[in-house]
């Protein structure tokens, strides 16, 4: 294999714009070079390669099928070197080129994406991948170096793992606009009484905290549908029933269209949420971006109830 020199590197860039301009004399004045040189440059690679690139047919140059096969290799070269460029810019900017994130459905619909968009604002060179998954799955991403960060309900159940509360708060009742309840300030567990509940199917919980508070409570409901979260405020939104979750998924997932009612719900049922990550992450300078990120947004009143809960 013939040794790659700065020349050689030269002659390839002289080859890829013969092979693309189709002429030396077009080729010598795009790189301000005599078209002898040109000449001499391809000479010389033809040489080193040990293959003719070029047919010379009455003062025209006909290109190989190695020809072709080299410039699209040189073509793959030149991407893979932008790359390696891209990569270095985000290693210099946040210590990695690619994070990989998973995360519980409950913030992924719209939380996580922001934080995404917010990093990727800072740096578009990082290559973000984002996993949605249980609480569980998400611990067991990140303990096996399949994620890097993960997004989780707390508590965290891995002693492996090192955990951070990004915030804690209050469920709230959704509740279609048709619905009587709607008109309630304020919903009650008691009011739940011979309604059709739609509530969170999460294999890996044994028990669910609603329903939970139902029983304790001495509350007979009508019936309930258990559906994947990401489908619950649909549900609610075509009348199937009302529902009970944390504001987060509430307020990514609705819009005014879907004609539902976020009200606060008594008696409170808190939910929490943290970070999670392996010991060599811990001076990542992309987990502190994410993390100052995500408390920024919280405070930018997107996720507060206002606007939302009718008190």
């Amino acid at each position: 294999m013939p040794e790659v020199t700065v020349n050689s590197l030269k002659a390839l860039v002289t080859f890829k714009t013969l092979f693309e301009v189709g002429s030396a004399s077009g080729t010598a004045r795009l790189l301000g070079i005599t078209q002898s040189g040109v000449s001499r440059s391809l000479a010389q690679l033809e040489e080193n390669l040990g293959i003719q690139l070029f047919l010379r047919e009455k003062n025209r140059l006909i290109a190989t099928p190695e020809a072709r096969e080299l410039y699209d290799e040189i073509l793959r070269l030149m991407g893979n070197i932008e790359e390696l460029r891209h990569s270095v810019l985000a290693l210099k900017e946040f210590g990695t080129s690619r994070l990989r994130i998973a995360a519980i459905p409950g913030l992924s619909f719209g939380f996580v994406p922001q934080l995404v968009a917010r990093l990727l604002a800072e740096n578009t060179h990082v290559s973000v991948s984002l996993d949605m998954m249980s609480s569980h799955d998400v611990q067991g991403a990140v303990e096996s170096s399949h994620a890097d960060i993960g997004f989780i309900t707390l508590p965290s159940t891995s002693p492996q793992l090192f955990t951070e509360t990004l915030l804690t708060t209050d469920a709230v009742c959704l509740v279609p606009e048709t619905h009587p309840l709607c008109e309630r300030q304020v919903v009650d567990v008691k009011d739940l009484r011979d309604q059709h509940l739609v509530i969170s199917n999460q294999p890996s919980i044994s028990t669910n905290p609603l329903l939970e508070l139902v029983t304790a409570h001495d509350v007979r409901i009508a019936g309930k549908t258990e559906a994947n979260i990401g489908t619950i405020t649909s549900l609610v939104a075509n009348e199937v029933g009302i529902a009970v979750i944390n504001p987060i998924t509430a307020n990514d997932q609705l819009t005014r269209e879907d004609r539902v009612k976020i009200l606060p719900f008594t008696p409170r049922i808190s939910f929490s949420f943290g970070l999670v990550y392996r010991a060599e992450w811990q001076q990542s300078k992309v987990l502190a971006f994410l993390r100052d990120s995500a408390k920024k947004l919280l405070a930018e009143g997107y996720y507060g109830l206002d606007d939302k809960i009718q008190s």
